[in-house]
C-alpha cells in the first residue's frame, strides 16, 4: 500500500484549478456631527470606510478596502494588512461577514473574497489612500427596504470646501438566507466596484442584527460614556427610534456605574458608565 509520503510526493497541485483568494472589509464608524444649538446633543451618522481605485478594473471607482492573500498569511492577517495599507486605519478587531464566490463577480478571473466588518472609533481615525488606494473617505449609510421589497443602499461623501460631493445608489434584493447568511442580489450597483454592494448590504444586516442585543455597541464608545450616548449609537446603527425607559431598562444589565459625571457648558451633568463584563 502506498505511503502518505509516497503520495504526496507524487501529487501535482496543478492538476486541479485554484481561485485566487482575496480579503475585503467594511469598517463603520459613528461620526458625531456638532449642531448650531449648544442645547442640542450633536447628531450621529453611521458611516463606512471606502477606498477611491487607483488602478484597472473600475480604475477611479470606489470600493471597500482590500486585496490578495499572500501565501505566508491567513485571511485574517491579509485583511489587517490591507485595510492598514490602503487607509492608515488599523481595527482591533474583525468579524467574518461570508464567503463571496459567485461565478464572474471579478472580471480579472476565478477570485473569491473572504469579507470581515469591523467598528473603528472617531477618536483613532486619520485615513489617508495608500499602496493601489487613490484616496479613502467615510461614507455615510442609508439602507433601507423600499416599498417595492427592494433594498436601497445609498452611500454620501459631503465634500469640504474645495471638494465634490459623491453619492452612490445600489439597488438590491435580498435573497432568501443561505448557509445562515443574508445575501443580496445586486440589480444596481451604482458605480461601486465588483459585488462590493452586496458585501456592504450583508455587512450592515448583520451589524444590525449584533446591534440588537448590544453587540458591538460599546465599540463605537470611548472606555466611560453616558447611556444617552449607548442609546443615540444603537438608534443610529438601527436606523429607529427607541424610548427611553425601555432602552435603560434593558442596557442596566450590560454597563456598570461610575463615579464620574460629563462636564460641560450647556448641559447638566450626566454620569458616565463602562462596559459590563
Amino acid at each position: 500500500m502506498q505511503s502518505e509520503k509516497q503520495y504526496l510526493s507524487q501529487y501535482n497541485i496543478n492538476d486541479f484549478e485554484r481561485p485566487s483568494v482575496t480579503t475585503d472589509i467594511a469598517a463603520f464608524m459613528i461620526r458625531s456631527e456638532e449642531t448650531d444649538n449648544y442645547k442640542r446633543d450633536s447628531e450621529n451618522r453611521l458611516s463606512i470606510l471606502l477606498v477611491k481605485r487607483g488602478v484597472h478594473p473600475y480604475k477611479d471607482c470606489w470600493a471597500l478596502p482590500g486585496g490578495f492573500l499572500k501565501p505566508d498569511e491567513t485571511v485574517e492577517e491579509c485583511a489587517l494588512r490591507e485595510i492598514t495599507e490602503e487607509t492608515n486605519v488599523t481595527p482591533v478587531a474583525l468579524l467574518p461577514i461570508g464567503v463571496f464566490s459567485e461565478p464572474g463577480r471579478d472580471p480579472r478571473g476565478w477570485i473569491i473574497s473572504n469579507a470581515f466588518f469591523s467598528v473603528i472609533t472617531e477618536e483613532s481615525v486619520k485615513q489617508v489612500g495608500g499602496d493601489d488606494a487613490a484616496d479613502a473617505q467615510w461614507f455615510d449609510v442609508f439602507f433601507e427596504q423600499e416599498n417595492n421589497g427592494d433594498y436601497h443602499l445609498s452611500l454620501s461623501l459631503r465634500g469640504s470646501t474645495g471638494s465634490e460631493s459623491v453619492k452612490l445608489d445600489s439597488i438590491l434584493k435580498k435573497e432568501r438566507t443561505k448557509f445562515g447568511k443574508n445575501t443580496f442580489m445586486i440589480k444596481d450597483s451604482g458605480g461601486l466596484a465588483f459585488d462590493h454592494a452586496g458585501i456592504i448590504a450583508a455587512a450592515v444586516s448583520l451589524l444590525r442584527n449584533y446591534a440588537q442585543d448590544f453587540n458591538t455597541i460599546f465599540d463605537f464608545l470611548p472606555e466611560k460614556f453616558t447611556l444617552n450616548e449607548v442609546q443615540k449609537v444603537q438608534e443610529t446603527i438601527l436606523n429607529t427610534t427607541i424610548l427611553p425607559a425601555n432602552f435603560r431598562r434593558k442596557i442596566n444589565d450590560y454597563v456598570i456605574e461610575t463615579d464620574e459625571y460629563t462636564q460641560g457648558a450647556g448641559h447638566r451633568p450626566a454620569r458616565l458608565y463602562r462596559r459590563g463584563h
